[in-house]
Formats: C-alpha cells, structure tokens, sequence
C-alpha cells in the first residue's frame, strides 16, 4: 500500500537511533535515545490551506526535526510512518 499526502501534509519516517557514542561505547537498545530526525518519505501538493496558500518547501529524502509530539503516527506495511503539516517541521537538516 502507498500513502498519497493530501494539501500541505508530509510523511516522515524516524531515522534510526544510533548504536554507539561518538567515544565508541555500544549502547544497548533500552539506553537509545529516538532521534527527533526525521526522513521525508512523501510531500503533498500544497495549494490553498485554510485560506491561505500554501507552498511546499520540503522536498522527498529531506532530513527534517519536528516537535516532538506533532503528527499522527500511523502503520503501513508494518513501517511506523507519522504523518504532519509542515508547519509543524520545525527546520531541515543540512
């Protein structure tokens, strides 16, 4: 199945957690952190959004940070995927 976004929504994808520290200490699963970094997976069309017209700016394959209780989390094809307005991406990583 593939998820179409609608308007000015995004589908995200959580970046991996690193496994080990910037000294080399191997972290075990329950000591990761989740990265609030983000793939962009899908971009919607942009277009007139609540009155206002919208313009996409972020891109597919776009590393993105949002906050961190923002969007809706969702499940196809057993990949955790969440869903947000890109208002609610807070900046893209370069």
């Amino acid at each position: 199945m593939k998820l179409k976004p609608l308007a000015d929504r995004v589908i995200i994808k959580q970046v991996a957690a690193e496994e080990t520290t910037k000294s080399g200490i191997i972290l075990s699963s329950s000591a990761q952190e989740k990265p609030q970094v983000f793939e962009v997976i899908e971009v919607g069309p942009g277009g007139m959004v609540d009155g206002n017209e919208v313009t996409m700016v972020v891109k597919k394959g776009d590393r993105v940070i949002t906050g961190k209780y923002s969007g809706t989390e969702v499940k196809v094809d057993g990949e955790e995927l969440t869903i947000v307005r890109q208002s609610d991406i807070l900046a893209i990583v370069e």
